[in-house]
């Protein structure tokens, strides 16, 4: 079996990662996250996910390591309209808590999506995939959303809200894959990994 390296920083990813039984190193890519103007939602976080690929490739090659198998993933959060449109909201990482208070106030009580993109490379080889899904939150009061925001949570995920942790409380209803609100859509990305011949 292939080791994989994994250009995330995030300790969710890599515990799902895991779950699928491959050998891997961490090895985030410090990338400019930038979103282009009216680009879609979409696009950006394929965009995000291809790019961190392609910047672990080069690292690895920098580094006189050869070919290894890279795979990379981004998550965003989506409220407001289709992904596919530039007018979709892509709700980032709380800059504080104000923010991550207005970010859950604004989820309270609608559906919203959330994509993830996953991108994996393996010398001339390359997959791709991005998964929605839909999330559905109750009613978030703000005295809620302070009291989330003081568990410390939020502070660096996508949205202001962890699904694997206390804000499971706020969700009302899930359509599509919960590990890719985690972070990494497993089903999904096995089957990339079986289309590049990285597992069994």
């Amino acid at each position: 079996m292939v080791a994989i390296v994994l250009a995330s920083a995030s300790p969710r990813r890599a515990e799902l990662l895991a779950q699928l039984g491959v050998e891997f190193r961490v090895a985030p890519m410090d990338i400019d996250e930038q979103r282009n103007a009216y680009e879609p939602p979409i696009a950006y976080v394929g965009r995000m996910a291809r790019e961190k690929a392609a910047a672990a490739t080069r690292q690895n090659e920098l580094n006189g390591e050869g070919p290894q198998a890279v795979l990379a993933a981004d998550t965003i959060v989506v409220a407001g309209a289709c992904a596919h449109q530039v007018a979709g909201r892509v709700l980032g990482k709380p800059r504080d808590a104000s923010h991550a208070v207005q970010m859950l106030c604004d989820l309270s009580d609608r559906t919203h999506q959330v994509y993830t993109a996953v991108a994996v490379r393996f010398g001339v080889q390359q997959a791709f995939v991005c998964v929605c899904t839909d999330v559905r939150f109750r009613s978030v009061s703000m005295q809620e959303a302070r009291a989330y925001w003081g568990t410390g949570e939020p502070a660096d995920k996508a949205g202001g809200y962890g699904i694997q942790g206390a804000a499971i409380e706020f969700v009302k209803k899930i359509d599509g894959s919960y590990s890719n609100v985690v972070g990494l859509p497993l089903f999904e990305t096995r089957s990339a990994l079986r289309a590049l011949q990285l597992l069994d």
